[in-house]
């Protein structure tokens, strides 16, 4: 992404983000990658399903080398959840049981993030406290325990940190051990089913076949990760809240705080949202003309779930307007609001 975006005046902004959008779902559509999916599919049924913060960097298909479309994510501020809330366990269980229902297993990744360089580059949601973010990805794991069995037969819940200096994953046991992944290296490689194994002794032998991509394919990038010199996008400059879902396009650093429609009180972080923005225009990382607030929801089908979609994704936009008007008023004269749905199947973003 060029450094300019961001000092960008917003009209160009919001085009350059839309223009990202359509080049996301060309790539999703594109026959070789489709392809790429329907094999990978074949090869490894295994559904990943992936709890994860909507940090842009936390981007497990490009640290992972895994075809787009194989993860399944659900991305929300700072990677908070609580499978009791009602529309978040609903849409979980959904996933499970489609699955299910076609015989495959499930591998629940739930993600916590840090920096390994700087503490301040950690997550946000929890005050770059690691240890704080851990906490909570296992709480999840012990949710998904209680409605899905501790078996791990069918669905197994893996807690995974992401080291966002190199993109590197922490893979954590039921037993509490950890497989930090940038100590290993590339000649490695062969050994891994062996060590997966081991380390994974309650893991179904399917789902470790189906998780071996993604740990051949993360070792493969640390190793190019390191051949680089990386921007670490130290700083906040996001100039655009989203509320809803449909936002995989959006693997961008510092761009967007992105606020899944998961919890009972979207009001919170969609006030925690504003007054991230309203700083990061105070202290001069983005231009005051102008931020984005973006709503979208996703629909399978034209007809009445496409127009259940748009009702959704108005009723969003409005919510969030109005609770940003109510509590940041200057800011809210700044706000330019994009009403989307996203057609699931072409990943297609489609403006209201």
């Amino acid at each position: 992404m060029p450094t300019a975006i961001h000092s960008a005046p917003i009209d160009q902004r919001i085009e350059w983000l839309m223009e990202l959008s359509r080049t996301h779902s060309a790539l999703f559509c594109d026959p070789e990658n489709s392809l790429a999916r329907q094999r990978y599919l074949a090869e490894h049924p295994t559904r990943i399903i992936a709890l994860k913060c909507m940090d842009g960097r936390i981007h497990l298909p490009y640290a992972t080398k895994t075809p787009l479309g194989i993860v399944h994510p659900f991305r929300n501020l700072g990677g908070i959840f609580d499978l009791g809330w009602p529309y978040m366990g609903d849409l979980l269980e959904s996933q499970v049981m489609e699955a299910i229902h076609q015989g495959r297993r499930v591998l629940i990744i739930i993600t916590y993030h840090f920096s390994k360089g700087d503490k301040s580059r950690g997550c946000a949601g929890f005050n770059c406290d690691k240890d704080a973010a851990m906490v909570h990805a296992n709480e999840i794991r012990e949710q998904v325990e209680a409605i899905f069995g501790h078996g791990h037969k069918t669905v197994y819940p893996l807690v995974c940190g992401f080291e966002t200096d190199e993109d590197a994953l922490i893979l954590h046991s039921s037993e509490g051990e950890s497989l930090d992944l940038s100590t290993l290296k590339p000649d490695e490689l062969d050994s891994l089913p062996v060590k997966l194994e081991g380390f994974f002794t309650d893991m179904p032998a399917q789902v470790r076949h189906d998780l071996l991509p993604l740990v051949e394919g993360n070792l493969r990038h640390i190793d190019e990760m390191r051949q680089l010199q990386r921007d670490l996008d130290i700083e906040h400059s996001e100039w655009v809240i989203c509320v809803g879902r449909g936002f995989d396009f959006l693997h961008v650093p510092n761009v967007a705080l992105i606020i899944g429609p998961y919890s009972p009180d979207l009001s919170d972080p969609i006030i925690k949202a504003a007054g991230i923005i309203r700083a990061n225009m105070a202290q001069g990382r983005i231009p005051d003309d102008g931020f984005l607030l973006l709503s979208s929801a996703p629909y399978d089908e034209v007809g009445p779930d496409q127009a259940r979609a748009e009702l959704k994704a108005r009723f969003m936009a409005e919510f969030a307007a109005n609770v940003i008007g109510e509590t940041q008023p200057a800011l809210a004269e700044k706000m330019l609001i994009r009403t989307a749905t996203l057609h699931w199947s072409t990943r297609r973003l489609e403006l209201l």
